[in-house]
């Protein structure tokens, strides 16, 4: 099934955790969104860097992945110098690597739709140097 959004790391966080401020605005969000939303490895990465050694929000992490709500996207060898350009590009906002493989896989996947908390990033981003993303939730806790 194709996706129609993509989700950040911070997001998934928020989504998990009830004690963070962005919680209810991206349950509400969510709720909103087709699944699954499509993510990246590192993305997935990043988020059990961030859940840490706490084994309930590890396993809280991997039940939401296998839950089918999200879609992990394959990225290949032959699509990382895309990457590194993408990250290269933006010095005046640096860009870290699962962010740069979200604005890559939205050009590659056709999407505009993030759901992210990072909206400051996410704000200056452009899909193909042009295009601005549509990012939810919309509004800031």
């Amino acid at each position: 099934m194709a996706a129609d959004a993509l989700v950040d790391t911070g997001a998934i966080l928020a989504l998990l955790d009830r004690t963070d401020r962005w919680h209810r605005l991206c349950v509400d969000t969510f709720q909103q969104l087709r699944l699954p939303l499509l993510t990246s490895e590192a993305v997935v990465t990043e988020l059990f860097h961030l859940v840490g050694d706490s084994r309930h929000e590890m396993e809280t992490a991997w039940k939401f992945l296998r839950s089918g709500a999200i879609r992990l996207a394959v990225i290949e060898d032959s699509e990382l110098p895309e990457i590194q350009d993408l990250m290269f590009r933006c010095w005046d906002r640096p860009m870290d690597f699962a962010d740069a493989t979200l604005v890559y896989l939205a050009r590659r996947e056709g999407l505009i739709t993030v759901l992210t908390v990072d909206q400051a990033d996410f704000g200056t981003y452009r899909i193909e140097g042009r295009k601005r993303f549509r990012i939810f939730p919309a509004t800031r806790p």
